[in-house]
This record gives structure tokens, sequence and C-alpha cells, in this order.
């Protein structure tokens, strides 16, 4: 399945929001791989951020990632970068953005 979120960086925090994004802990690409993701891309515009990823059910991958301790401390983390923060506990599993048009 493809999932696309929104969300929103910090304006005075895009610089760290993307230092940290080239240093995502192997344990947790790792993990997020092992609960049936092959594919995830961030975009930027401003401070607009938009995700696409695939995988193979999005409610099993929240549910597989919401107690992991390195996920823990990475969602922490992005909570300090992000104005808008999208729900990555299993609670968040039905708020990506709906398809408007596909080609």
């Amino acid at each position: 399945m493809r999932i696309a979120l929104h969300t929103k960086v910090r304006a005075d925090r895009i610089a760290e929001y993307e230092a940290a994004h080239r240093e995502v802990p192997q344990e947790l690409t790792a993990a997020i791989r092992a609960a049936g993701t092959t594919s995830w891309t961030i975009w930027r515009s401003g401070t607009d951020l938009f995700h696409v990823l695939e995988c193979e059910d999005y409610a099993a991958l929240l549910a597989e990632l919401e107690q992991l301790p390195v996920n823990i401390a990475w969602q922490a983390r992005m909570a300090e970068l992000l104005d808008v923060i999208h729900d990555y506990s299993a609670d968040g599993a039905t708020a990506g953005l709906p398809v408007v048009w596909e080609l």
C-alpha cells in the first residue's frame, strides 16, 4: 500500500531536521524495513514536508514501531523540530492524505 503524509518543520529548525535525516539510526531503518516498508521518501517545500511510503500494512507498521525504544527516542527528537506532527502511533494509522487523483 502507498501512504502520503504531510507534516511541517519549524522554520528555525529546518537545518536540524535535515541533519537528523542524514543520520537516521540504522536500528530504526532496519525496524521500519522489517515491519514491511519498502520505501519512504520525504520532500520539503519551505516548511512543508510531504512523505510517501510503500508498505505492506500501515497500521501494522505503526503498531510494530510504537513501543520500540529507538522509535520512541526518534519521535521525541522529531517533536522538537516539527510544527505539525503526524501521529506515528497505532492511533494515527488512518491519518494518511486522501487520494484525489491518480494517473
